[in-house]
């Protein structure tokens, strides 16, 4: 169901009409504009889009402002879309803030602006509270054209009208996307889905050992492969460095959970560092796995992405001895010294399908390689694909939360996109392009294993903001493991 942008004077209705877009002038004021808001009986999305006063100095002229929440009849009223829309805002290089818009009976100047300002408004309207009943999905944008240094009745308003319409006419393409996307729908969420045991060990590691021995620690490496996860302990003290030489002498330091080469940890004593193991349990499985098999002179075959840094770290234990081996047509042509002393191991993070075509080939060529007694792929990796795949068969498409460096999320778009729909890896919902959503009507959601929970949930009301408000959640398996910490924090 297409939605309908509504503009309360001609001149804005002038501005915002641009191909497929359908425009509503409703006319000015709270009468006219709540007479306009009766026609809304169904489930259309309606944006209303129009010139507005901003009520903070740090709000200007030409900005606009994408409502979060409006005044309605019984208190706020929250905007849920309001991140997409004005991520697709900023996209086209306008200038953007989000936060509630205050609606008044006419229009304010001086102290009652100051009145609005101090309930935390950044803009005041005549018209959106009259819409804050509409039964469909709702946005607001308004372009600024007054603020408290700018006011309404003085030289200029003509010309930062001029410049707030052009904001609005620069936007209307983004609004046509926010209309196209709009409509009723449902989410599928995958489950199990964000961070698994040995992400959460990782990064209470890090928690605790600040706690511990103060600020700063240092951490080798990301600690996990997520921006978010890395910004927030940053906040908190933590220094994320690349390599243990960039450590002042005698600095706690804690090794990131994708493991490292012994050659880190003989960098780290000559440092007299107080290092702090974070790696995973089931990467140093793998580790153990390589140590043994080369020792006894097995030449390794490590299926992976040779880019990865649990791969480096995992071929450091016997450089001399591993191979990568990155998919099935390398498989086919990998060469060894001995066929009768192979063995193989496999990163953590890998599709489970792809893994077992690789290996396939390697047992096929080497029929007395020897393998892992059990398998190196993780179980929450493993659990994540089997629910994306679930929710993949039913889906039109499927957004997963995770970051662009994370091994495991990007394999669950890979996954799911081998099941039909489209899929799209997202950082955040800033990242999600309103033109994906178009026709889609059931939205899959995951997230990967080093993605903070709170990211789904973000998506989640966003979708329910266009109007997907029905939320329904696959599990396939339920997840109570738990690795204990290290002594140094534990």
């Amino acid at each position: 169901m297409s939605g309908v942008v509504c503009a309360p004077m001609h001149l804005e209705a002038a501005a915002l009409r641009v191909p497929g877009v359908r425009v509503l002038h409703t006319g000015m004021g709270p009468r006219r504009a709540a007479e306009s808001a009766q026609r809304f009986t169904g489930a259309t999305p309606v944006l209303l889009a129009g010139i507005a006063g901003g009520v903070t100095d740090h709000v200007r002229p030409g900005d606009l402002v994408v409502a979060t929440e409006i005044d309605g009849p019984d208190g706020p009223v929250p905007l849920k879309s309001a991140p997409l829309l004005a991520a697709a805002l900023r996209r086209l290089g306008l200038t953007v803030h989000t936060g509630p818009v205050a609606s008044a009976e006419n229009l304010v100047d001086g102290v009652e602006r100051e009145a609005y300002a101090r309930r935390g408004a950044l803009a005041v309207d005549m018209e959106s509270a009259q819409f804050a009943s509409v039964p469909g999905p709702l946005a607001v944008v308004r372009a600024i054209v007054d603020t408290p240094g700018h006011p309404l009745w003085r030289p200029g308003t003509v010309w930062r009208g001029i410049t707030g319409l052009r904001s609005l006419r620069a936007a209307a393409p983004v609004l046509r996307e926010w209309c196209d996307a709009a409509g009723r729908g449902e989410i599928l969420r995958a489950s199990p889905r964000s961070f698994c045991a040995g992400v959460d060990r990782a990064i209470e590691i890090v928690e605790r050992a600040l706690e511990r021995y103060g600020a700063p620690v240092y951490v080798r490496r990301q600690i996990v492969h997520n921006a978010h996860v890395v910004r927030r302990l940053e906040g908190l003290g933590a220094v994320f460095v690349q390599e243990v030489d960039e450590v002042p002498p005698g600095a706690t330091t804690v090794l990131a959970a994708h493991g490292v080469a012994p050659s880190v940890r003989r960098a780290a004593a000559a440092r007299d560092l107080r290092v702090i193991d974070a790696t995973c349990p089931l990467v140093t499985k793998v580790h153990n796995e390589v140590r043994r098999y080369s020792s006894r002179g097995d030449t390794v075959l490590l299926i992976g992405h040779s880019d990865h840094e649990e791969v480096e770290g995992t071929v450091g234990e016997a450089p001399e001895q591993v191979i990568v081996v990155e998919d099935a047509s390398a498989a086919r042509h990998v060469q060894v010294r001995d066929p009768e002393k192979v063995a193989y191991a496999m990163q953590t993070t890998l599709a489970v399908d792809e893994a077992e075509e690789i290996a396939s080939v390697l047992r096929e060529r080497f029929p007395t390689m020897s393998a892992p007694r059990r398998d190196d792929i993780c179980y929450a990796t493993t659990n994540r694909q089997r629910a994306v795949r679930a929710v993949a068969d039913h889906a039109d498409l499927v957004l997963v939360v995770g970051s662009a460096n994370s091994s495991n999320s990007k394999r669950l778009v890979e996954v799911a996109r081998r099941q039909g729909p489209r899929a799209h890896l997202v950082d955040d919902v800033s990242e999600v392009d309103m033109r994906w959503l178009a026709g889609a009507r059931r939205v899959g959601i995951t997230a990967g294993a080093s993605a903070p929970p709170h990211l789904v949930e973000e998506l989640t009301q966003c979708l329910a903001g266009l109007g997907r408000t029905t939320v329904r959640d696959s599990q396939v398996a339920d997840e109570d493991v738990r690795f204990t910490l290290p002594r140094e924090v534990g």
